[in-house]
């Protein structure tokens, strides 16, 4: 993984992410991987872009590897992978900021989608090479 090629957010865990088990909910991660790739979208994509293209999920893959506690401060990590023809492929991990410890990692595919008609549609060039690395098809 290129770091130049990350993006980060960071997200406080709320006492509503906590579930009986006294840590963060899985479902919320998976929520926290949406939120850090809308936010990455929002940040590089062109506004003509934006504006045209809405992005479903086909896949989500996520590895859980340790609990996150209310009150602290999580880094959402995410980067591009792979593109094919109507698929892209995002990475994540989601790290607690104090000491970085990994607590998940997802690897997601996303599908843009027409916001007019909700059906898959190809990307400009310019969001092709924004969105995939180099060693997409």
């Amino acid at each position: 993984m290129n770091e130049n090629q990350t993006y980060e957010i960071i997200i406080r865990v709320l006492p509503s992410d906590i579930d009986e088990l006294g840590h963060v909910n899985n479902i919320v991660y998976l929520k926290w991987v949406q939120e850090a790739a809308i936010a990455h979208w929002q940040a590089l994509a062109p506004a003509k872009d934006q504006e045209k293209t809405l992005w479903v999920v086909l896949r989500h893959e996520i590895d859980y590897k340790s609990p996150a506690l209310e009150g602290e401060d999580i880094i959402a990590r995410t980067w591009i992978g792979q593109a094919r023809r109507l698929s892209f492929e995002r990475n994540t991990e989601i790290l607690r900021k104090q000491d970085r410890k990994l607590l998940a990692r997802a690897r997601t595919i996303w599908c843009p989608v027409n916001p007019e008609t909700g059906k898959p549609q190809r990307v400009g060039q310019e969001v092709r090479e924004l969105f995939s690395s180099p060693t997409s098809e």
